[in-house]
């Protein structure tokens, strides 16, 4: 490799400050190692979940391509974008998607299926230049909206399986706080918090450390038989193209929608990051955007496929690689860094998998909080802008459906304008959407 194969002179930039760069993005959002598996396979103390086809999906298993894929593709958008951004399976979707697997209302392969239609669409999308078309085509209020809904949803989950609250019978409960379990989420929420608020880089995950060393004393955590482990082949050939292709094609318009959700969600998560990085580096160009902005495009949504590929959620361009780009990062070396760090997480499944669900389920409080503060950004002043994104926003949070409240949210913000003589600032596209989403509720 040529020495200045990053260009880090052109940069402004050096190894050591790139080293470190790639260190901090690291730390920032190592975290979803360890509630990507729970994600898929439940909170529960069980070691997997067997799903409706009878096929065992273990834990670890799903930690080790977590970490191998989260790797691969991060690499891969160092040596071909150069730039510092990190990719990883994305918080919100997984845990929507493990739900329903958990629940026995679709098949780990049918996931896997709809995930590799989301990642082939994106390709497509992003090979043709349509990039702006779907851009413009969400309105504001419906883009902040949705990730507000799915992160009222995590934390919910966060909430229900740390045992702060219960939730039972449709009835909302205090959670019983003489359990030790219960104690420790407390202990952890609170460490959590106060990192949190002192801006310290990479609260969560040193609030899972912390939580789950003082978990040791408490009898919660219990330590691992061994530090490293091989993976299992057995266990990672269930969740290796495991595509479910019939059950897909059998009810085709709750595909539609789930594959519309999924690619939405990468899409706009994707197109956040990058702009942020933009304005971070003051690389952006005429139109706000970064140079050849299709290459991180193009790694992103071949990250989505691989990951379908390899048993993972919607692979996605994590916000947390800007603390990377605060710490100095410009170039693609410090997301080479990055990646590495991931593939040497691959021996480590126990250390991840030994932490306790009461204190990952934190965590996953934390990460709602964020993706629902973009809240306050949704404009309120004229009804007809609003009424749709509060509709996705109430029905996802109180039914726990985010299709179907994404779904009752879009349809709603067509009709509202449609009916008020909005119609003409409806793009185009958003009337076609219209039809899959009126037949997935109608069938």
């Amino acid at each position: 490799m040529k020495k200045d194969f990053f260009r880090l002179g052109e940069r402004d930039t050096n190894f050591k400050r790139e080293l470190l760069a790639g260190f901090t993005t690291f730390v920032t959002m190592a975290y979803v190692l360890a509630l990507q598996p729970s994600a898929i396979a439940g909170f529960g103390p069980d070691a997997g979940i067997t799903d409706i086809n009878g096929v065992y999906i273990s834990k670890s298993a799903l930690m080790v391509m977590c970490a191998l894929i989260s790797g691969l593709v991060t690499i891969l958008m160092g040596l071909y974008a150069n730039l510092p951004l990190a990719l990883s399976c994305g918080m919100g979707t997984n845990f929507m998607l493990g739900g329903m697997v958990q629940a026995g209302a679709v098949s780990f392969g049918w996931v896997m299926a709809l995930l590799l239609c989301s990642g082939v669409i994106f390709i497509l999308i992003t090979v043709l230049g349509l990039r702006k078309v779907i851009v413009e085509m969400l309105p504001k209020n419906m883009k902040i909206a949705t990730a507000t809904a799915v992160g009222f949803f995590v934390s919910y989950l966060g909430f229900d399986n740390t045992g702060l609250a219960m939730f039972e019978g449709g009835s909302l409960a205090l959670g019983d706080f003489t359990q030790t379990t219960v104690q420790l989420a407390l202990i952890t929420f609170a460490i959590t918090a106060v990192l949190t608020a002192f801006k310290v880089r990479g609260a969560i995950l040193i609030g899972i450390l912390a939580g789950t060393v003082i978990g040791i004393p408490m009898g919660v955590t219990v330590w691992p038989g061994s530090l490293v482990a091989v993976p299992d082949m057995g266990e990672i050939g269930n969740v290796v193209f495991a595509y479910d292709f019939k059950s897909l094609l059998a009810n085709i318009p709750s595909a539609l929608v789930m594959i519309f959700v999924l690619f939405t969600g990468d899409f706009f998560a994707t197109f956040s990051a990058l702009t942020a990085v933009s304005v971070q580096t003051g690389w952006a160009d005429e139109d706000g955007n970064l140079p050849h902005i299709e290459k991180p495009f193009l790694v992103d949504a071949i990250g989505t496929v691989a990951g379908s590929a390899t048993g993972n959620t919607t692979i996605t361009t994590f916000i947390e690689s800007t603390i990377g780009v605060e710490a100095g990062g410009r170039t693609g070396l410090s997301a080479l860094v990055t990646g590495v760090l991931f593939l040497l997480c691959i021996f480590f499944s126990p250390l991840f998998l030994m932490i306790p669900t009461c204190v990952t389920g934190i965590a996953l409080i934390f990460v709602g909080f964020s993706m629902m503060s973009s809240f306050t950004a949704i404009d309120f002043s004229d009804f007809k802008n609003a009424f749709g994104p509060l509709t996705l926003i109430i029905f996802t949070t109180f039914t726990g459906d985010i299709a179907a409240g994404i779904s009752l949210g879009i349809l709603a913000d067509v009709f509202i304008k449609l009916v008020t003589g909005k119609g003409k600032t409806v793009h185009p596209a958003m009337y076609v959407l219209c039809i899959p989403l009126i037949l997935y509720f109608i069938v």
